[in-house]
């Protein structure tokens, strides 16, 4: 019985921390006000500013355009992880 009781409590932690990440990760969509490559920012005509992270890679960004944007809260910044342009 200990020999089944270990493996199960790592397997229930393990799948558990992978349910509370997926939670974490937060979906939008809008259309771009304004997107500054200098300072790494992005915000959308409702006024939710998403802050780019140093690795981006801009697709083409720019006012008017209609996004879709996945991201996470670190702290009080909103983190982009992906921005798609949607046509």
């Amino acid at each position: 019985m200990r020999k089944l009781l270990v493996p199960a409590a790592a397997a229930a932690l393990l799948a558990t921390s992978a349910l509370s990440f997926a939670a974490t990760q937060q979906h939008a969509t809008g259309t771009i006000k304004a997107y500054d490559a200098k300072a790494q920012s992005l915000t959308l005509t409702d006024g939710t500013v998403y802050m780019l992270p140093k690795v981006f890679k801009d697709p083409g960004l720019k006012a008017g355009e209609k996004v879709s944007i996945n991201w996470e809260m670190k702290g009080t910044t909103r983190t982009v992880d992906q921005v798609v342009i949607v046509k």
